[in-house]
């Protein structure tokens, strides 16, 4: 039978919109059922619900960092919350769906909270949960210091639970980065810093310029830097540096790391206010055993994993060595390389608010300044600081705190006496007081987590000294320094070594070489080469005046 019918005829059209009308019925028929039902039931086909729940000592959900692995050494993600590499981090209480088996969990909250970890067998059709609860092991908030990451690379939308997660006061976020630029397709908010919970911050306008010569970390301008380049080496790093200035003169420079090529010319300029002492090599679960493209070291004598986490502090302090002072900064690099938010951090002192006494040395301050992102900055570019993936190191010298100079009197020297405080996850070998470069003294830790210890040594020569803390944890460079304090003479200054200072001149002309290997346009050449003739000719002078310290730095 043939059906002459047109196609779109009147009883077709009925049918059709019966058959759409059914449709629609099914669909709020299975709607209703899903929302109507237990929600274990929703799982994902072969999976099962595990729940978790992390609280404070008085039974408060606690917002964390997760590390959840099954059999395989395979890092679970959890629904809706920010995942990073191998850890997801949530409000404190999270249930997600997993396979059937075996997994193993660390939970932590920064380094002034206890670490948990353990295991748990998750079986078909029942649920599974833990409970956890963390102590604090220590309140530096409370002692008048707060904690920054400044090499953040996470997403905007993400950073308000990262920093809640991680215990961390301050955060910018890099949101411009060579030619990766957020802002390009969103409009600058008029406001680039925000408060959270009463007493955190984040700001959404820091940058990196990371290129041949290195990478430099910008704080501080309202809009971000044009950063389109020719090439990895033109325009100079310099001419952003300088472009930066002249937007803001308040704005913060960050040497990111000490073995970046441009250290030299970065430090010769003048405009320069902290580096990257723990930095973005030194990651939780491993150490990034390389300089990548900055300056190697040299593995005859430096070679073992942690090799490079030494190498950072030598160069740090042949900076210092050579007369300079710059206070050390922390960044994690999360985003890019492997670290959760805020694993390096530099605490900077702020003072206890109405209170009389400070619980590490003792000092008096009635003046306390009010925790802002200027006053962090500020106490920052005194030196008043420590920075740290690990350790809590709280240290006075003659009851003055990092950063701080003091005189030597008279031939007989200086008699200095640290107090210490340390509080620790890991492990505490030895405490060092590093004097000019080298170690002086050496004080023995016991086992407990909080110590506290009282080193005594006479200073007889000018320069510099901090004390760090290196853990005994192999497979990284776990560890916490003080800022320096200075020592000058009442009779003449500190010109610095000698030994320092051509050690960045040779560096200079070895990074001349290289970039008239990398640059073959002359005019090009000439303009970036401007920057490193001025540095050639700054550590001529400093190698010119300086002198031969008794103390000096022995690579050997």
């Amino acid at each position: 039978m043939n059906d002459d019918r047109p196609p779109f005829s009147l009883p077709y059209i009925k049918l059709m919109m019966q058959q759409a009308l059914n449709r629609l019925i099914c669909m709020a028929f299975l709607v209703s059922f899903f929302i109507s039902y237990p929600a274990d039931i929703l799982s994902a086909e072969g999976k099962t619900p595990l729940q978790i729940s992390v609280k404070d000592i008085n039974g408060r959900p606690l917002p964390c960092r997760i590390h959840l692995k099954n059999e395989r050494g395979e890092p679970q993600k959890a629904l809706g919350q920010p995942f990073w590499h191998d850890h997801f981090v949530c409000s404190g209480t999270i249930r997600m769906n997993v396979p059937p088996g075996k997994y193993t969990w660390e939970i932590e909250r920064g380094p002034e909270y206890e670490r948990k970890s353990g295991d748990i067998k998750v079986v078909a059709d029942k649920v599974a949960a833990f409970d956890v609860t963390l102590k604090r092991i220590a309140s530096l908030r409370d002692e008048g210091w707060y904690s920054a990451d400044l090499h953040v690379h996470r997403p905007v939308d993400e950073i308000e639970r990262l920093i809640l997660a991680e215990d961390l006061d301050f955060a910018p976020v890099i949101t411009w980065w060579n030619n990766k630029n957020f802002w390009r397709k969103n409009k600058v908010p008029q406001k680039i810093t925000t408060q959270l919970d009463g007493r955190r911050f984040y700001n959404i306008m820091a940058g990196e310029d990371e290129r041949e010569g290195g990478a430099l970390l910008y704080f501080g301008l309202k809009q971000p830097l044009d950063l389109s380049v020719k090439s990895r080496e033109v325009p100079s790093s310099m001419f952003f540096a300088e472009l930066a200035q002249k937007k803001n003169q308040e704005v913060w420079i960050d040497i990111e790391k000490p073995f970046w090529w441009d250290v030299p010319v970065w430090l010769a300029s003048g405009q320069m206010d902290s580096i990257g002492l723990a930095n973005n090599h030194m990651c939780r679960s491993e150490m990034l055993d390389m300089e990548a493209w900055g300056k190697p070291r040299d593995r005859r004598r430096l070679g073992d994993v942690r090799g490079n986490g030494f190498w950072t502090q030598e160069l740090y302090y042949h900076i210092l060595n050579s007369g300079m002072r710059i206070p050390p900064s922390a960044g994690s690099a999360s985003g890019v390389l492997r670290n959760p938010v805020g694993y390096n951090r530099v605490y900077v002192y702020l003072g206890r608010e109405n209170s009389e006494k400070e619980s590490v040395g003792q000092e008096t301050n009635k003046h306390a300044e009010v925790f802002t992102r200027e006053t962090w900055f500020e106490s920052l570019s005194r030196g008043r600081c420590f920075v740290t993936n690990g350790p809590l190191l709280r240290v006075t010298a003659n009851e003055q705190l990092p950063g701080a100079t003091l005189k030597l009197s008279g031939d007989q020297g200086t008699p200095i006496k640290f107090s210490v405080k340390l509080t620790s996850n890991d492990r505490v070998p030895a405490l060092e007081v590093i004097h000019n470069g080298r170690a002086i003294k050496t004080i023995e830790c016991s086992n407990e987590r909080e110590q506290q210890k009282t080193i005594a040594f006479n200073v007889t020569e000018p320069g510099w000294f901090l004390v760090r803390a290196i853990t005994d944890v192999k497979n990284t460079f776990r560890f916490a320094s003080t800022a320096p304090w200075y020592i000058e003479s009442e009779t003449e200054p500190f010109r610095g070594s000698r030994q320092s200072a051509q050690f960045f001149l040779d560096w200079v002309n070895e990074r001349i070489g290289r970039i008239k290997s990398n640059v073959k346009d002359e005019r090009e050449l000439r303009k970036v080469l401007v920057w490193q003739e001025k540095a050639r000719e700054f550590w001529k002078q400093k190698v010119a005046s300086n002198k031969t310290l008794t103390s000096e730095i022995n690579p050997e």
